[in-house]
Order: C-alpha cells, then sequence, then structure tokens
C-alpha cells in the first residue's frame, strides 16, 4: 500500500476550515455544560430530597446513555416531538453541553465536598448568607482544586466532537470524509484529520498548564 498525501494537498484549506466549526461547538457547548454543571452540583449537596434527586437522575441518565444517542435523539427527534427543526450545529451544542454538565456537576461536587467545611461554618458565623458563602468563598476555592479535572473534560469533549459528523455537521471529521470520497483513498485525509485533533488537544493541554502554574502562583 502506497500513500499519497499530494493528491489531498489542495484540500487542506477545506479540511482546515473544519477547526473553526469544531471550536464553536466545543466552547459553547463547554460553556453550556460548566454554567449546567454548576447548578446540578449545587443542587446535588442541596438539603432539599426532591432536588438532589432531580440532579441524580438527571446525571444518571446522561453519563448511562450514549452520546451518539443523545445526539440523534435531539437531532432527529426533536422536529418529531415538537414540529420545529433544528439546525446540526445548535443540536450538536446542546447535546454536547446537556452531557458535559452530567460530568462537571460531579466534577465539582466533589471539589466542593472537599473544600473545609470550616470554612463555610466560620462565613456563617460572621453573617454571610449560604448563597454568598457558596458562590463568593467555596465554590472559587473547589474550581481551583478541580481544575485539572475540567480541563480534562475539555480535552475529551474536543475529541468527542468527531461525531457530530453522523448529522451531517462539516466539522474536521465530515471534511475527511469528503475528502477521502472524492479521491475514493479515505486513510490519508483520516490521518490528517487525527493529527489535527491531536494538535488541538495539545495546545488545550499546554494552555491549560500554564494557567495552572499562574493560579498555584496566586495563592
Amino acid at each position: 500500500m502506497e500513500l499519497n498525501f499530494h493528491q489531498f494537498i489542495p484540500s487542506l484549506p477545506f479540511l482546515m476550515q473544519g477547526i473553526t466549526v469544531t471550536l464553536k461547538i466545543v466552547f459553547v457547548a463547554g460553556i453550556l455544560g460548566f454554567v449546567l454543571g454548576i447548578i446540578l452540583s449545587v443542587l446535588k449537596i442541596s438539603k432539599l430530597p426532591i432536588l438532589s434527586w432531580i440532579a441524580d437522575a438527571y446525571t444518571s441518565i446522561f453519563r448511562g446513555t450514549p452520546l451518539v444517542l443523545q445526539l440523534m435523539l435531539i437531532y432527529y427527534g426533536t422536529p418529531q416531538v415538537t414540529g420545529i427543526e433544528i439546525a446540526p450545529s445548535f443540536a450538536a451544542i446542546l447535546s454536547f453541553g446537556l452531557n458535559s454538565a452530567a460530568y462537571i456537576s460531579e466534577i465539582i461536587r466533589a471539589g466542593i465536598l472537599a473544600v473545609d467545611k470550616g470554612q463555610n461554618e466560620a462565613a456563617l458565623a460572621l453573617g454571610v448568607s449560604k448563597k454568598q458563602a457558596m458562590f463568593d468563598l467555596i465554590l472559587p476555592q473547589a474550581l481551583k482544586n478541580i481544575f485539572p479535572a475540567l480541563i480534562n473534560e475539555a480535552v475529551t469533549l474536543t475529541k468527542e466532537s468527531a461525531i457530530v459528523t453522523v448529522i451531517g455537521v462539516t466539522d474536521i471529521m465530515r471534511r475527511a470524509y469528503i475528502m477521502g470520497g472524492e479521491k475514493y483513498s479515505y486513510f490519508e485525509p483520516l490521518l490528517l484529520a487525527g493529527l489535527i485533533y491531536y494538535i488541538l488537544v495539545m495546545l488545550l493541554t499546554m494552555l491549560a498548564k500554564v494557567l495552572e502554574r499562574r493560579m498555584r502562583r496566586s495563592d
């Protein structure tokens, strides 16, 4: 077998355009997952059983079913149930965000529980409300401690974003398929796509290490 990467050089700009599509989905879904994850984590440690049950049920469903199934249910099922067509990119962002929230909520919950309870008790003794103590004192410390785990989730989200090709989103992977179909040779463009994903993950990891060092210096 001979590999011929030269035939794909003219199509490289087309493949590179998929990076923007992938990063847009990952970034917006990541923000959605982070915000929803914070809400779920607070509900999980709530003293109201119904709230913690709802949060636990949400996490159980989204962690217990395949992400590709969730993606296809949202994209193909929403029009059938509601009669409203949704864009493939929106379905990808929504499914990834909802799925990521389930994992992030567990990470944040563990971080909150790891913070010394004495700090919360001291804040309450000084007249600080529970809500203010949580968001101004406990949560910032928890986020600093779980930063590596959050970055790992971002890396996972970046790699898993490749499944959006199943609903026709023209991300990196989809464009690699298209390039392969034009030349009847899929191995080379898929290798190029894999290289791009690898570089994105390495850049994200390097950025995380820089931010982590700065956070340690600020302690």
